[in-house]
């Protein structure tokens, strides 16, 4: 549907196009059959009886929501699955029931014009590990006990917390035992753990083996159809253990609070030894007022007569009076006497493999690469891959301070484009520094995948700002004001992105059903019963907005002024290309039609498509069209 050059999409027209949509969807994390939300606990620990058929949303609702984006010109979706979705029940057995069932509703996606790419989602290695993705099965083969993780403090789980679930505090479980150690495992077992194999196969190769067999399951139901640009590659990856220097530091403590264990407190956690932590009140980088006791009742997470994998390899061992002793503090972060680096040493041969067997079943697809994010990273950044055809660069991207403490602050932002990382005072200084921090992605994908496009995977605002004050008021000009912000700053890079996220079950009682988020544009309970397909959207004047979607040419510069409505393009005209201009022009911004002033060229209106197409004077270069409310 589009090829690759100088960092953009280009349609078989020759014209540049700008992608925007949706994750779809936030629920699509957790089962549908029995309830997976995670302040449920119930059925939890049963990882083989469950079903993802329905998510995002039952096949009979695809058509209402579908309808619905595509109003509101969202037309490229970020499609979630999970590995445990597609095997959770056991390695090698698919669940026919869900890959037809997905193909199904991609079918149905394609007959209101919508182009998406997939995305095989993980937070946390797994819905066992406090976050979603990897089935079950994953720990049992290594004798690891899911029902302690808990107790154990190698997970922080909402289903054994129960509520209210502390919030954003299940980042830090990348940092804790159970999800940090599959993640050493998934990525750099041949390296750091030779011995541990699972049916006489390598723990990183079975592991791996099996993660990209489920998606390849998804890519031969998938790859007839031509609005499937592509496949992401991992979600958020983590280093796990990879890359720490000192097995006695904390890892990822920037990200996380709550109990935070260094490395080899966790190694000593999981083997049944009670441990007194760090423990952090908030995620801001201030120092910690306490200590807290982890394990108390001494719970071993391996089964009895498995040895501790990080035991067996030496890592740590008992002494001779039968004390624990930590023997190599260094073991995750040098091979071969060098320092890790994990995105070139581990990170781009996944990609690669990962790339070869994609290929293999849908020889065009675009291979979407979302690396570690910033703030959990151990060692250096950045890679190369050996083959850069038809990669993009999916990187994420949220306003720190408003996702972590849900509470909108238009004077204050936080820039993490320099060095270091530095407060944004002011409302002018905060959107600024978030133009920065988002063009800084950009500039990545040059430096490191040469002409690789940018799609932002990720980017959005919680809903429940300030305890859900919005729901009862309202009232949502903060979170209109906030996801403007953050568009405004996407706009100013001409990046490409998908919003996190839609979520068709949302409530505003238990917001994407997963570890409290509530970051969906759509909730029943914002239904008034009007029938029209904006019933139920949130933030819309946000995130409904004009923008130009094809560009014969070169994009230059984009405005949109959410108060006065006065939309600004300008592009530089390539003479080569025929197509005209298309221009997204909402109804909700200009519902009797727009005023329109261009530099010269032929206009027309639909606005029952809702859509202005201008074709240029190839005779002039610079081309500016402004669109005022008529």
């Amino acid at each position: 549907m589009f090829q690759i050059r100088h960092n953009h999409f280009i349609d078989s027209s020759g014209r540049v196009a700008l992608l925007r949509g949706v994750n779809l969807g936030g629920s699509t994390k957790v089962p549908r059959v029995p309830d997976g939300a995670s302040w449920n606990p119930a059925g939890f620990q049963d990882a083989i009886n469950v079903s993802f058929v329905g998510r995002p949303f039952p096949l009979a609702e695809a058509d209402e929501h579908f309808s619905r984006l595509r109003s509101w010109g969202l037309t490229f979706l970020r499609f979630l699955v999970t590995w445990e979705a597609i095997e959770h029940a056991g390695p090698g057995i698919y669940d026919e029931a869900y890959l037809d069932y997905l193909h199904a509703v991609v079918k149905k996606a394609a007959d209101h014009d919508l182009c998406l790419f997939i995305d095989p989602h993980q937070d946390c290695w797994s819905r066992f590990t406090g976050g979603d993705g990897a089935p079950g099965w994953t720990f049992d083969l290594l004798g690891l006990e899911r029902p302690r993780f808990h107790a154990a403090g190698a997970a922080f789980n909402h289903q054994d917390c129960g509520d209210p679930l502390p919030k954003m505090i299940w980042t830090s479980n990348y940092g804790k035992y159970a999800a940090a150690t599959l993640f050493t495992l998934f990525f750099g077992g041949n390296t750091f753990a030779p011995q541990t194999r699972i049916d006489g196969i390598p723990v990183q190769d079975f592991l791996q083996d099996h993660y990209i067999g489920a998606i390849r399951q998804v890519a031969e139901r998938l790859h007839e159809f031509p609005h499937v640009l592509g496949y992401d590659t991992f979600n958020e990856p983590s280093q796990g253990f990879i890359g720490c220097p000192d097995a006695n530091q904390i890892p990822f403590e920037f990200a996380s609070y709550g109990a935070l264990p260094t490395i080899y407190q966790s190694l000593l956690l999981a083997a049944g030894y009670p441990q007194t932590v760090k423990y952090k009140p908030n995620k801001l980088p201030l120092p910690s007022i306490r200590t807290v006791r982890v394990n108390p009742d001494g719970l071993r997470l391996y089964r009895d007569g498995v040895k501790p994998i990080w035991q067996q390899h030496g890592v740590w061992d008992l002494d001779a009076a039968g004390n624990p002793v930590l023997l190599r503090p260094d073991y995750f972060g040098r091979v071969a006497g060098q320092p890790v680096n994990f995105d070139q040493q581990f990170f781009v041969p996944f990609v690669t493999r990962y790339t070869a067997a994609i290929r293999a079943v849908h020889p065009d697809a675009l291979i979407f690469v979302s690396p570690p994010p910033a703030e959990m990273r151990l060692g250096p950044e950045g890679f190369t891959l050996p083959d850069e055809t038809g990669i993009v660069f999916a990187p994420h991207w949220y306003d720190g301070i408003t996702l972590s403490f849900q509470k909108y602050l238009p004077w204050l932002g936080v820039d993490t484009a320099q060095q270091p990382v530095r407060l944004a005072l002011g409302r002018g200084n905060r959107r600024r520094s978030i133009v920065r921090q988002l063009g800084a992605h950009l500039e990545r994908a040059r430096r490191d995948l040469g002409g690789a496009p940018v799609v932002i995977g990720e980017t959005g605002i919680a809903f429940n700002l300030e305890h859900g004050r919005a729901f009862h008021t309202g009232d949502f000009s903060d979170q209109i004001q906030a996801l403007d912000d953050t568009i405004q700053g996407l706009e100013a890079n001409f990046l490409n992105f998908t919003l996190w996220n839609y979520t068709a079950d949302n409530t505003n009682a238990r917001g994407d059903l997963w570890n409290d988020e509530d970051l969906s544009i759509f909730s029943r309970d914002q239904q008034t019963g009007s029938g029209n397909l904006d019933d139920g959207g949130r933030a819309l004047p946000a995130v409904v907005r004009p923008y130009a979607a094809r560009v014969p040419g070169e994009p230059l510069e984009t405005r949109f002024n959410l108060d006065s409505r006065v939309f600004q393009f300008t592009f530089r005209c390539d003479p080569a290309v025929t197509a005209p201009l298309e221009v997204f022009l909402p109804r909700r911004h200009y519902p009797n039609g727009a005023a329109v002033q261009v530099t010269r060229g032929r206009v027309q209106l639909d606005l029952i498509g809702q859509y202005l197409t201008y074709w240029p004077d190839p005779g002039v270069m610079i081309h500016t069209i402004t669109l005022r409310a008529a």
